[in-house]
C-alpha cells in the first residue's frame, strides 16, 4: 500500500477507481475518486490493483477511456470457448494475455471488467475465475432471455397502460391480460396477498388498495362501472369451454340417437305454453284429453333435454357444474349452451318436440286419482303469456275450454293442498331487469289466475313424479321441508294484515331440504314431491329426469343411491352459491335503481324489526317489492306506513340511507 496505488472499490454497490492518498490511523486509508471525493477505506475493501503508476485522481478518466474500447463481451465468449473444455481457471492478467496478447495495466483492467460483468460464462474462485460448463452457460443464457422477455413485456404492459387511460383503443396481449388479472384478483379477494397488483399500482403512481385496482380497470375500460363482482367471485362459469360449445354445435345440426324410439306420440294435443313474454327457455306445456263421462285427464308436458344429454357427457357434467340457469337483472346465464337451451331443448310452438308427459285423473276433491308418465313426442300449438291467459279466463273464450279446465282444476288443486296443511305466504315480488345501463325497470310479479295456474300444475307433476320414484324406489333429489312452528292465531291477528303478518309466517319457514330418500314438504302440503319441470334450468331436476325415463325404459339407473347423493351435495353446494350471486346482484341493482331516483318519494311499510331497542328495522317499499333496512328517528311500529326519500346509496358498498320526510313534506306529493 503505497501513495499515488490506483485501486478499484465499491462505493454502494457500484465499481469505482480511485487513487490511494494517505495513511489514516493504523489500519485506515483515505483514497481519493476521480470526482475528487475522499474516502476511507480499509485495505480489505480493495477490489483490485492495478499495476503501474503513481497515478493522480486527474490519470482516472482518461485510464478509463482507454479500457473502454476493450469492453467487449463477445471475447469473453471466444475465451470460454477456449478455456471451458479444459476447465482451467484464469486470473484477469492471464486472460489479458489471451484476449489480446498482452499484460499492460488498461487491458488487465478490461480483462477483471469483463469477469466481474460476466454473468454467464465464469464464476469467481478467490483471486481466478473458472469457466462453467456448458449446461451451466446454456440454462443461463435460457434464463436471462426469459427475464429479457418478461422486462420487455412488463414495458409493453405499461405502454398499453398508458395509452387506454388516454382513451386510445389497444389490442390486449396474453400477457396483459395476465396482468389485468392479477389487478381483478385484488379486487374480488383483497384478504389475500396480491403482489403483483400493488407492484403495478405503485409503478404507475396509483395506491396500492383494492379501490384503486378497481378504479384503475374502469379506467381502461376493463370492468365496466357495474361489473357483477358477486358473479366474478362466484366460482359460477361465465363462458362455456370450447369443447362443450362445439358438441351443442353438432347436436344443432346431427343429434345423437334417441334412446327413447318408441315414445307415446301425442302430437294430436292441443298443447298451450304459458310463460313470461321474455322467457327464452320453453320447458313446460300444459293439454287436457277428454275422457268419457265428462272426465279429463290432464296433460302436464316437461321438455326432454335428455334427448340430448346423456349421464356423464360433455353437455352433462357442464350442467351439472353450473347446477342451474343464473337469472340477473342483467339477462340470463343458461346451464346448457343458449343454442340448444333456447334451441331443440324448449317445446316451441309449431314443432314436433321430445318430452316428458305426465297425465293425471283428479277425484272430485283434487287428489291424484290415476297417473301415468311417458317419454313422448308433442306439438306445442300456442305459445301463451300469462297476460294472455288471464285475459282469456276475463273474456270467458269459450273456442278455448281447455284454459277454463286448467284453471279450475288448479283452484281444485290449491284447496286439496289447503286441506292437507300448505302454508300459502303473499309478500310483493319484485322483478328488475336492466335493458341498458342506463334504463333499469322494477316490476312487480302479480300473483294472478294464470300465474297460479301454472304453478299448481308444475307442483302437482313433481308430486306425481315423487309418488312415482318413490313407489319404485328410485333414488332423485327428493324435496322436502320440516314442519314449521307457526305463531299462534292469537299472536298473528295481533299483526296489522297484510306484508307485516305474513313476514311473520315466512320467517317461521325453515329452509327446504334436498335428499335421496322422500319426505314431506310442510308449505306444499304433500308428503312426496320432487323437482321435475325445469330440466333445462336446474340440475336436480335433470338428474330426476335420468332416473325416471331410464326406469321407464327397463334400463340400469344411470346412479345409483350413493352417487346421487354425493352429486345432490355437491349440486346443491354450487345451487347455494348461485342464488347467493342473484340475490345480491339483485340488491345491487336494487340499490342502484334508488339512487338514480332519488329526489323520489316512496311509501314504505315497517315491516319488521332487527333490532327494535335500537329503532333498527326493515322497510318494505311495497311498490318496489324491495325490502332494505332503515333506523327510525321517531317511535313506530310495525305496519306504520310513513314516506322516505333516499339521502345516499352506494351499491358497491351495499349502503342504502333514507330520509323520513315530514307531514308538510309528504303532503306535497
Amino acid at each position: 500500500m503505497e501513495k499515488g496505488k490506483l485501486i478499484e472499490i465499491r462505493l454502494q454497490g457500484e465499481r469505482r477507481l480511485a487513487v490511494l492518498d494517505r495513511p489514516e490511523g493504523k489500519k485506515d486509508w483515505i483514497v481519493i475518486d476521480e470526482a475528487g471525493h475522499p474516502h476511507k477505506i480499509r485495505p480489505q475493501r480493495i477490489e483490485y490493483e492495478i499495476e503501474g503508476g503513481p497515478y493522480e485522481k486527474s490519470d482516472i478518466p482518461q485510464f478509463l477511456k482507454q479500457v473502454q474500447a476493450y469492453l467487449d463481451p463477445s471475447s469473453l465468449e471466444v475465451a470460454w470457448e477456449l478455456l471451458v473444455e479444459d476447465g482451467e481457471a484464469v486470473t484477469p492478467s492471464e486472460l489479458a494475455q489471451l484476449l489480446f496478447s498482452e499484460k499492460s495495466p488498461v487491458l488487465c483492467y478490461a480483462a477483471h471488467s469483463l469477469l466481474c460483468e460476466d454473468k454467464i460464462y465464469f464464476k469467481n474462485k478467490g483471486n481466478k475465475y473458472e469457466p462453467r460448463s456448458a449446461n451451466q452457460v446454456e440454462e443461463i443464457k435460457h434464463q436471462l432471455d426469459v427475464e429479457q422477455q418478461r422486462q420487455e413485456e412488463k414495458e409493453v404492459f405499461f405502454r398499453h397502460i398508458q395509452q387506454a387511460i388516454a382513451k386510445e383503443k389497444i389490442q390486449w396481449t396474453d400477457n396483459d391480460r395476465n396482468r389485468l388479472e392479477s389487478l381483478e384478483r385484488f379486487v374480488l379477494q383483497p384478504e389475500q396477498t396480491h403482489r403483483n397488483a400493488q407492484d403495478i399500482l405503485s409503478e404507475i403512481g396509483r395506491a396500492t388498495t383494492p379501490e384503486a385496482a378497481f378504479n384503475l380497470l374502469l379506467e381502461l375500460g376493463w370492468w365496466s362501472p357495474h361489473e357483477n363482482l358477486f358473479l366474478r367471485r362466484s366460482s359460477y362459469p361465465i363462458n362455456f369451454s370450447k369443447k362443450v360449445l362445439d358438441v351443442a354445435h353438432s347436436y344443432l345440426h346431427t343429434p345423437p340417437p334417441d334412446a327413447d324410439s318408441d315414445r307415446l306420440d301425442l302430437t294430436h294435443f292441443k298443447v298451450y305454453t304459458i310463460d313470461d313474454e321474455s322467457t327464452e327457455e320453453i320447458d313446460d306445456g300444459l293439454s287436457v284429453e277428454f275422457l268419457e263421462g265428462d272426465q279429463i285427464k290432464l296433460w302436464i308436458h316437461i321438455a326432454d333435454p335428455t334427448r340430448l344429454v346423456s349421464p356423464g357427457d360433455e353437455l352433462d357434467l357442464e350442467a351439472r357444474r353450473r347446477s342451474t340457469t343464473l337469472y340477473l337483472p342483467t339477462g340470463m346465464i343458461s346451464m346448457f349452451p343458449l343454442e340448444l337451451a333456447t334451441g331443440p331443448m324448449s317445446l316451441r310452438q309449431g314443432k314436433i318436440c321430445p318430452a316428458l308427459s305426465f297425465g293425471v285423473r283428479l277425484d272430485d276433491k283434487g287428489a291424484v286419482l290415476d297417473y301415468s308418465i311417458h317419454a313422448s313426442l308433442i306439438k306445442p300449438t300456442y305459445r301463451l303469456t300469462y297476460h294472455d291467459v288471464d285475459e282469456m279466463l276475463q273474456l270467458g273464450i269459450t273456442a278455448e275450454p281447455e284454459i277454463d279446465l286448467l284453471a279450475k282444476a288448479s283452484q281444485q288443486r290449491h284447496l286439496w293442498r289447503q286441506s292437507q296443511g300448505s302454508i300459502t305466504i303473499k309478500m310483493p315480488e319484485a322483478v328488475i331487469k336492466v335493458k341498458s345501463e342506463d334504463d333499469i325497470v322494477i316490476e312487480l310479479v302479480d300473483n294472478s289466475r294464470s300465474r297460479q295456474l301454472v304453478a299448481e300444475m308444475m307442483i302437482l307433476a313433481g308430486e306425481v313424479a315423487g309418488r312415482y320414484c318413490q313407489e319404485h324406489s328410485l333414488p332423485v333429489p327428493f324435496r322436502g321441508q320440516p314442519q314449521p312452528e307457526l305463531p299462534s292465531d292469537e299472536e298473528l291477528l295481533a299483526l296489522p294484515p297484510g306484508p307485516v303478518r305474513a313476514c311473520a309466517l315466512r320467517r317461521c319457514m325453515p329452509r327446504s331440504e334436498i335428499g335421496t330418500l322422500p319426505s314431506r314438504h310442510a308449505s306444499l302440503g304433500l308428503n312426496t314431491y320432487t323437482q321435475v319441470t325445469s330440466p333445462i334450468r336446474r340440475y336436480t331436476d335433470l338428474l330426476t329426469h335420468f332416473q325416471l325415463k331410464a326406469h321407464l325404459r327397463g334400463d340400469p339407473l344411470p346412479f345409483a343411491l350413493d352417487v346421487m347423493q354425493q352429486i345432490v351435495y355437491s349440486v346443491t353446494l354450487s345451487a347455494q352459491e348461485a342464488t347467493f350471486v342473484e340475490r345480491q346482484t339483485n340488491r345491487y341493482w336494487g340499490l342502484e335503481f334508488l339512487r338514480r331516483n332519488g329526489d323520489q318519494i316512496w311509501q314504505g311499510v315497517v315491516l319488521r324489526w332487527l333490532r327494535e331497542d335500537e329503532k333498527l328495522g326493515v322497510l318494505l317499499l311495497e311498490e318496489l317489492g324491495l325490502e332494505l333496512p332503515h333506523r327510525f328517528e321517531r317511535s313506530v311500529s310495525l305496519g306504520d306506513r310513513l314516506n322516505v326519500q333516499v339521502s345516499r346509496a352506494d351499491p358497491h358498498r351495499d349502503e342504502i340511507r333514507f330520509r323520513e320526510m315530514l307531514e308538510h313534506e309528504s303532503s306535497l306529493i
